[in-house]
């Protein structure tokens, strides 16, 4: 049963801890939350619980979590593995909310640790007390000085507050990337490290920190998803509140995925699904920690910009060409000013660049109030909705710093709704001056780049968010098909619980006349094998095109039915599908797979040698609106080849989006039961023709037969 977000309170806001196997040294696991707790500015009452000691750094200490005199909100659970089991049900019988387990070896580590896990959650389950871990570092809420961890981080100073959550399954990296945030001056509200996720999971976390009101960002890592409801929900909340999340998920190479299972026994799903899915809810996806880092430092204002246009002010013009090209590659408007402005500013100095980039030589250096109106001109008369200055390492200069510092206070003034960001080096004092200026800093313009896309990535995605959705499509509810279905049986299905059109085809019984048939169907017509045992037609030869008249069509269906017979005579034979040879458009496919994360996927790709060869396919989560099914198709790379390329017309993009979202709702009403869904090819025909699927491939679930 799925717990209401509030249920974490108690283990993210506790009014009293117990922190059982509580120790002396600080060093030790059991040591550090006690010094943290007692250092860290925590107002709730603290209860060491260690039954060979009767103080605990200076702290009055108890034997046992009975002997408490008042029931703890939260228990920290710092004893071996051995020990853990009995600790929780100590809890539990005491009635605790929540606890923490630091301990390793469970089901990360063995067998019998797996069955010990099981016994955890159970205790989980049947108390009601939520369990975070094991094997994770726990947790902390640096608002209220709670911290309930072990990770050394925070040995030389805490973690000042502010708008970052930090969700991790892995500790390690919850502590890496809290560390780096810090040092790049980002104040951590939350962080949580879930472990090996026996009770509470990265989706449940996710979803807690997504409600606290003073949270802007989450950095959420993850090696696997548990619960898919949950996960889709916080994702689409943070997109409604605009409360970004950028996620590292790790396993994208076979070779990944496999220490991840051996890691924490997560199951890691298709990489392309996940990656796909975080797109389709609005969650950006780093490829890298430094990525992660800068994305996130980015967002941590709450500031998007409404549009992509991007204005570049260089003194030199080598660099601000070179983000121009990276501005090109991540889809950023680097226009020019405007010509009336460009005259402007060449009047000011001659042999000044002022296109975009805006490059105002060196000169502006000896000459600030010359750089003061450049800016002031790019801002105001540019029409840019972000802005970048590179500077290198001026600001860092011990005679030139401050001049420059005023200089571009007076020159963006009254633009604070604008983004603005500098590229430039200097120590971390004169970094956080220019921040608290309203600039956003960093040292590589390339990084720098990339993470005002992401702005602009978020804008568009919270937008979208908010735009009017149609109804969706009424449930298309099926009975469980008993046993596997021939292509005709397929398409008649789909034709009438999803509403997705085929072209017309007749199925002639093996006593049929298919010259007849053929006829009707009107010259040229395919010839094809229809069986619900031979799924590829053409291993066996069962496909035959261009048949021109009535003698040919007998032929085909004889030379077919023999093939059949000869290669597969274990298979039912339903007889063969004549259907009207179509040509023009461009050869698609689609198709639903079941991924063991998030249910019925819907892909979509180019065909032939795209999906063959390239893997050029995209994926959704089922099911999904028209106006996803529209971002989907504009995903691939070859989208081009359906806007028309030499002299080709436009494809039927809408008629496609259409077909798309109309397969994923038939997929979610009927996800118990199908196992996948494959239509290939799919014809998208020139605009207004519509979409023509060629073949249709439809295997139940085993339990749905």
């Amino acid at each position: 049963m799925r717990q209401p977000p509030a249920s974490l309170d108690p283990l993210f806001k506790p009014r009293s801890v117990a922190l059982i196997g509580a120790s002396d040294d600080v060093a030790r696991i059991g040591g550090r939350p006690l010094r943290y707790l007692r250092e860290g500015g925590f107002k709730g009452a603290v209860y060491p619980v260690n039954p060979k000691r009767d103080t605990v750094q200076g702290i009055g200490s108890y034997s046992s979590v009975a002997a408490l005199p008042e029931v703890p909100d939260v228990a920290i659970l710092a004893v071996p593995a051995q020990g853990t089991v009995q600790a929780l049900r100590d809890c539990a019988d005491r009635g605790v909310n929540a606890a923490v387990v630091f301990s390793a070896g469970f089901a990360e580590a063995s067998e019998q640790g797996r069955l010990a896990q099981d016994e955890i959650a159970g205790i989980a389950r049947q108390s009601g007390m939520r369990v975070l871990g094991p094997n994770c570092l726990g947790l902390f809420n640096a608002g209220i000085g709670y911290y309930g961890t072990f990770s050394a981080i925070l040995d030389a100073a805490f973690v000042e507050p502010g708008p970052v959550a930090v969700v991790s399954q892995s500790g390690a990296y919850g502590s890496h990337i809290a560390h780096l945030a810090r040092q790049r001056g980002l104040g951590i509200g939350q962080w949580i490290t879930t472990g090996n996720e026996c009770d509470i999971d990265v989706a449940e976390a996710l979803r807690w920190v997504i409600d606290q009101a003073d949270v802007k960002v989450v950095m959420a890592y993850a090696e696997g998803i548990r619960d898919r409801d949950t996960f889709v929900e916080a994702l689409e909340v943070a997109r409604a509140r605009e409360k970004a999340i950028v996620f590292l998920k790790v396993g994208r190479s076979d070779v990944g995925a496999q220490a991840v299972s051996s890691h924490t026994a997560a199951l890691a799903g298709s990489d392309a699904v996940f990656d796909a899915v975080l797109r389709q809810y609005g969650a950006y996806r780093a490829r890298t920690t430094a990525e992660h880092l800068d994305v996130a430092y980015a967002c941590a204002r709450g500031l998007y910009p409404a549009g992509n246009r991007f204005g570049i002010f260089t003194l030199s013009g080598g660099f601000g060409i070179q983000m121009a090209d990276d501005a090109s590659a991540c889809g950023l408007d680097a226009a020019p000013m405007p010509e009336a402005a460009q005259e402007e500013l060449k009047a000011m100095l001659p042999y000044a660049s002022p296109r975009n980039p805006v490059d105002a030589t060196a000169q502006a250096l000896t000459d600030l109030p010359l750089m003061t109106s450049y800016i002031a001109a790019m801002l105001e008369k540019g029409g840019y909705h972000l802005f970048a200055g590179i500077f290198g390492s001026g600001p860092a200069s011990p005679t030139f710093s401050a001049k420059l510092r005023q200089t571009l206070r007076t020159a963006t003034a009254g633009h604070e709704g604008r983004v603005l960001a500098l590229s430039m080096s200097a120590p971390a004092e004169i970094v956080r001056a220019y921040e608290n200026d309203g600039f956003l800093v960093f040292e590589d313009g390339s990084a720098l780049v990339n993470a005002l896309a992401a702005l602009v990535w978020f804008r568009r995605s919270f937008d979208a968010a908010k735009a009017t959705r149609p109804a969706a499509p009424a449930a298309m509810r099926i009975a469980p098909p008993h046993g596997a279905l021939s292509e005709h049986e397929a398409k008649s299905l789909l034709r009438a619980a999803a509403g997705i059109a085929f072209p017309k085809e007749a199925l002639v019984r093996p006593d049929e006349d298919a010259g007849a048939a053929a006829a009707a169907i009107g010259f040229p017509v395919v010839v094809k094998i229809c069986s619900p045992d031979i799924a590829h037609k053409t291993e066996i030869g069962g496909v035959i095109v261009g048949v021109r008249n009535e003698a040919e069509a007998r032929d085909a269906a004889r030379t077919i039915l023999a093939r059949a017979r000869d290669q597969r005579p274990d298979a039912r034979i339903d007889g063969v599908i004549a259907s009207p040879m179509i040509k023009g458009g461009v050869e698609t496919i689609a198709g639903v797979v079941r991924d063991p994360t998030f249910g019925p996927v819907v892909m979509f790709g180019l065909g032939g040698v795209f999906v063959e060869v390239l893997k050029d396919v995209t994926f959704r989560a089922a099911p999904f609106d028209v106006a996803e099914a529209q971002r989907m198709i504009h995903e691939i790379r070859g989208f081009a080849l359906l806007e028309g390329v030499r002299g080709a017309p436009p494809t039927d993009i809408d008629a496609l989006a259409e077909m798309l979202s109309r397969l994923s709702q038939f997929a979610a009403d009927n996800a118990e039961l199908i196992e996948s869904i494959d239509l290939n090819p799919v014809l998208a025909m020139p605009r207004g023709e519509g979409v023509m699927p060629l073949d249709a491939l439809l295997v139940p679930c085993r339990s749905g037969s």
